[in-house]
């Protein structure tokens, strides 16, 4: 006779259905408006980008976007809220 495996990572007893609820991929994330744009910036600079995004497996073009829109977001809205 086989002795029976048991996995503590298995359900235990009777399964139910779950209903999906997540909406399609193409919902999940709605892509932001961009635009193409050449910048020079130094070695310095993208060295500490490419570092970061390494460690954090991202890339860096989009950590550097992500700098910018924060940097513009704060900009802007903290101008409009001092007037």
């Amino acid at each position: 006779m086989k002795k029976r495996i048991i996995d503590d990572d298995m359900p235990v007893g009777k399964l139910t259905p779950v209903p999906d609820f997540l909406p399609p991929p193409h919902k999940l994330v709605l892509p932001k408006q961009t635009v193409k744009v050449t910048l020079t910036l130094s070695t310095a600079s993208i060295a500490f980008f490419k570092a970061h995004a390494k460690k954090n497996h991202v890339k860096y073009q989009t950590m550097i976007r992500e700098v910018v829109d924060r940097y513009a977001k704060q900009a802007w809205f903290g101008k409009k809220a001092a007037s």
